[in-house]
């Protein structure tokens, strides 16, 4: 065979394959057996190793290979990949759509659909080619996964023709979804594994998500993992999210069964149903996914924390076992709250042993009535955090011990208070070892310090040599290099990694400050607001509650940490230690109050470039067009969005006109 035969004759076995993986995996439809498709995928791989030079990039026998990583590096994310709010009952769905119903001012259409118990990853196409694959991470930034996903059949390595017309895919198309296993596929690979004298698999989420985290790319080629996509991120021309999901299938994706809704009645229907269906499902579900149907109306709905308004995760009932409560403990956290744990029987649980469960706080204990040596009901609420529901008091024989409310603190031995308006008991020493140690190592998950675990932290203090979260600035090589587990090596491989991590932008220092009720989207928000850590420092309750989504809570706590002696003695501190707080990127008015949408592809710049300099002008970007948009700017190959645009009225800009407003 000739160079050119073995050419031709490789695109037409790729084209094939492919259309056979489309078929299977997203037709549900097999038109060949797998021995027949495995002897083509084979024939194929003989022509590549005989002509190395026709192998491409996105060549089914490319799947499989490549060395072990390292270490992941990291991607972020274009836009967030925001988590889910969670609701348990008919009350709570239905409130849900009543808000977000009376936030859009309208009755709204919904699409439900199975949530899936598997791995949410973010799939990044250029040119229609496989570029990138990326966890969800803190959901701004994840880690570099492509390797392993690129192993999965059922993702593809070239996206397909859009039939219905949408824009080229010849751009930056970013496509998200699910990882998970079927049931079957779940139950072969544990036969296998016992067979092979190995240990079994807990449960397929785990194997999931365990597989495309493993720096060998083998192991996840091993497993029979498969891919659902729940959306297209990328604007392709749909106005609402079951056009996405139309375009994620035209693309060559198999996507999850849904259905579009009316109302509440319509949910609630989707819901009972599939729920009755659960268990006859080819993969694991824990609830239904809800979200609005318009892109518009999703977009304008906003975020509040880290979870859209938009969209919300009614959770099916979660699985539950009863054990015995042999022992109630309390540990201290970087607030000083003291949270009571109960250690309990081990029992099995949605996949997992569980030995221990949160009380939450002393309220909690009396609300239900523990004792030691209860007989409990133990649920993992939302199928993930194992908490004690109720006490089976029927079972009690007289031996059951009363749970005794702590007055000194279990670490310092300082006395445990409970603040006004709270629940929670409190250790009133602000130097407790016990806080000071959590404190210590959330900031060092803030900055980033990987080295510094919660054994090297607790050695440290006890060596004297952390006291303040600062004091990881000051560590030296001679400092650590004669403790045990450590040498000169070790021990400079670590003060490295701190010296990386001395520069920090500033929400990640706010973060790092530990105050309660800040978490990582709040310390965003403040930091966009005050610009740097000087006048954040300055901060006051006015200027606070004026920020979109802090109130008065969230501005009390921050006014409160400001003013104590330890809030100023810690930003003095880190100053003293050399950190670098970087100020917050600038945020112009200069388009304040425009909403613009793009359609077709501009020349000058990718799309998610141009969104990011109007957002850093203080303009909006949506996804569909009304009568409340100020702009569309319209590139190559615009889609029906121009059509809308000049039907409306709204005024359209060339790239040119759009490059002079931003000053380009």
């Amino acid at each position: 065979m000739t160079h050119d035969e073995a050419e031709k004759r490789a695109e037409k076995l790729r084209k094939l394959i492919d259309k056979y993986r489309y078929d299977y995996h997203v037709l549900d439809q097999a038109e060949v057996s797998d021995a027949a498709n495995d002897a083509l995928k084979h024939e194929l791989f003989l022509l590549e190793q005989a002509f190395p030079d026709i192998v491409t990039p996105d060549s089914p026998t490319q799947r499989v290979g490549g060395t072990p990583l390292p270490k992941f590096s990291k991607i972020t994310h274009a836009t967030p990949m925001l988590s889910m709010e969670d609701v348990f009952t008919d009350d709570e769905a239905m409130a849900w759509m009543t808000r977000v119903e009376k936030l859009a001012e309208q009755k709204l259409d919904y699409v439900c659909m199975p949530k899936i118990d598997g791995l949410a990853v973010s799939l990044v196409y250029i040119d229609g080619t496989l570029v990138s694959a990326a966890t969800r991470g803190d959901g701004k930034i994840g880690e570099d996964v492509t390797m392993n996903v690129r192993t999965i059949e059922s993702v593809p390595l070239v996206l397909r023709s859009s039939p219905s017309g949408s824009p080229s895919v010849r751009v930056r198309v970013e496509v998200r979804g699910e990882i998970y296993m079927r049931k079957d596929d779940f139950e072969k690979m544990n036969e296998q594994r016992k067979a092979n004298d190995e240990e079994e698999f807990a449960n397929p989420r785990n194997v999931s998500a365990g597989s495309i985290r493993q720096l060998d790319p083998k192991v996840a080629a091993s497993r029979p993992l498969r891919f659902f996509a729940w959306g297209v991120v990328t604007d392709v021309g749909q106005s609402t999210h079951a056009e996405s999901l139309e375009r994620a299938r035209e693309f060559g994706f198999a996507v999850p069964p849904w259905s579009d809704a009316k109302g509440f009645d319509d949910v609630k229907k989707f819901f009972l149903q599939l729920g009755k269906q659960r268990e006859k499902l080819a993969y694991w579900i824990d609830g239904v996914v809800i979200r609005v149907n318009d892109r518009h109306v999703f977009d304008s709905l906003g975020v509040v924390g880290k979870t859209p308004r938009g969209l919300v995760a009614w959770k099916f009932p979660a699985e539950e076992s009863t054990t015995r409560v042999e022992s109630v403990d309390w540990f201290v956290g970087r607030t000083g709250a003291l949270t009571p744990v109960a250690t309990v029987t081990p029992t099995f649980v949605a996949g997992t042993t569980v030995t221990h469960a949160t009380l939450h706080n002393a309220d909690e204990i009396a609300r239900l009535g523990l004792k030691i040596g209860d007989t409990v009901i133990l649920t993992k609420a939302g199928d993930i955090i194992p908490k004690i529901t109720k006490v089976l008091t029927e079972l009690r024989d007289g031996k059951e011990a009363d749970i005794t409310l702590p007055i000194n603190c279990p670490v310092c031995g300082a006395a445990v208070e409970r603040r006004e308006d709270e629940v929670a008991l409190c250790c009133t020493n602000q130097e407790c070892f016990a806080k000071e140690r959590e404190r210590i190592l959330y900031a060092s998950r803030a900055f980033g310090i990987d080295g510094l675990g919660e054994k090297i932290i607790e050695r440290l203090i006890s060596e004297g040599l952390l006291k303040t979260a600062p004091d990881m600035f000051r560590l030296t090589v001679d400092d650590m290099k004669d403790l045990d587990g450590f040498g000169d090596v070790s021990a400079k491989k670590l003060v490295d990694e701190i010296a990386q991590r001395r520069a920090i932008d500033l929400d990640k220092f706010i973060l790092a400050l530990g105050i309660r009720h800040v978490g990582g989207e709040t310390a965003f928000d403040l930091a966009a607001a005050f610009g740097d850590v000087d006048a954040f420092a300055k901060a006051t309750h006015d200027s606070l509650v004026a920020i979109p989504n802090v109130g008065d809570v969230v501005a009390g706590e921050v006014v409160a940490f400001l003013a104590t002696e330890h809030a100023q003695k810690l930003l003095a501190d880190y100053v003293a230690a050399g950190v670098d707080v970087r100020p917050a990127k600038k945020v112009d008015k200069k388009l304040a109050g425009k909403t613009f949408v793009l359609t077709g592809t501009l020349a000058g710049m990718e799309r998610d470039v141009a969104k990011e300099k109007i957002r850093l002008l203080g303009g909006n970007v949506s996804g569909s067009v009304s009568k409340n948009t100020g702009y569309v700017v319209a590139g190559d190959s615009p889609g029906s969005k121009l059509a809308d645009a000049i039907k409306l009225g709204v005024p359209v800009l060339s790239e040119d006109e759009f490059m002079r407003i931003l000053g380009l």
